[in-house]
């Protein structure tokens, strides 16, 4: 059997990457993930290091009223290792989440957190498709950023609000894929390129993701970062699931930085068509 000399194989190539900036904050993972629907603290806080990411987002009402499965939530997970995304999840109107928000800020403090003052702004008045309020998320926005918050709206796949979120002075916008947890992928990739082409904040493609493909797909469009829950919360096997995501994430990001070819309509050999052997 023929043996190969280590010593003479190209070592592989390493890639450095900047990191994700948000607000005043950088994270060196673009998968973000949340902390809802797992089965028990434990299936949690290994999905959540097998992920690999910096940010992990709280619902603040869910955990102010001990909401069931969220007893100690708070608690359970070591917030000197993650940074804290509180989430206004489960209000209906802006007045309500500029209220969630805040008591977000303070148990980010609470937890040791102090300068935190990121809020992911959601405002459902929706309980069937659970699809966020445009008008509502901009008067909250604005409001919130006077207040000094760290802004990173969950919205449509609308370009025109995303950019009017932008300047208002949010520090992402965090388009849908497709309604939450639904499972089903990137709907609406025209309207995310088109948010992706024209926004100076990053953009965070989050909900509907299901599968590791599909992350890899929003990062190869040029999303900044990816947030994913249920589909790692609700797989067979979460913290699996969480590691397929991470690695995902990253695979897509190198293949946007990369370049891929231009699609054709046509054929192209990959081999030169000149001195070929004729007989």
């Amino acid at each position: 059997m023929q043996t190969i000399d280590s010593s003479s194989v190209s070592p592989m190539p390493t890639f450095s990457d900047q990191p994700l900036q948000i607000g005043h904050r950088q994270f060196q993972s673009r998968l973000m993930t949340g902390t809802g629907k797992y089965d028990d603290f434990e299936t949690m806080r290994q999905s959540i290091a097998a992920s690999g990411c910096g940010i992990v987002t709280v619902a603040v009402r869910r955990v102010q009223t001990q909401a069931p499965g969220h007893q100690g939530l708070a608690e359970a997970i070591d917030w000197k290792q993650v940074w804290m995304l509180p989430n206004t999840a489960g209000c209906q109107t802006a007045e309500d989440a500029v209220r969630v928000a805040r008591l977000g800020r303070e148990m980010a403090k609470l937890l040791g957190q102090e300068d935190n003052n990121f809020i992911k702004l959601e405002v459902i008045p929706d309980s069937k498709y659970l699809l966020p309020d445009p008008m509502g998320t901009l008067t909250a926005a604005e409001q919130l950023v006077q207040e000094g918050f760290a802004v990173l709206p969950y919205i449509n796949a609308d370009p025109l609000l995303a950019k009017r979120l932008e300047e208002v002075g949010c520090v992402t916008v965090m388009p849908l894929g497709s309604p939450i947890g639904s499972g089903q992928g990137i709907q609406n990739a025209a309207n995310i390129r088109i948010i992706i082409e024209n926004a100076s904040v990053p953009v965070v493609v989050d909900a509907g993701i299901g599968s590791p493909s599909e992350a890899a797909q929003a990062m190869e469009m040029g999303a900044d970062a990816v947030l994913i829950n249920t589909a790692i919360a609700q797989a067979k096997h979460p913290a699996m699931m969480a590691t397929a995501m991470n690695q995902a994430t990253v695979a897509g990001r190198l293949a946007y930085l990369s370049g891929r070819i231009p699609v054709k309509a046509y054929a192209s050999a990959s081999s030169p068509l000149t001195d070929r052997v004729t007989r």
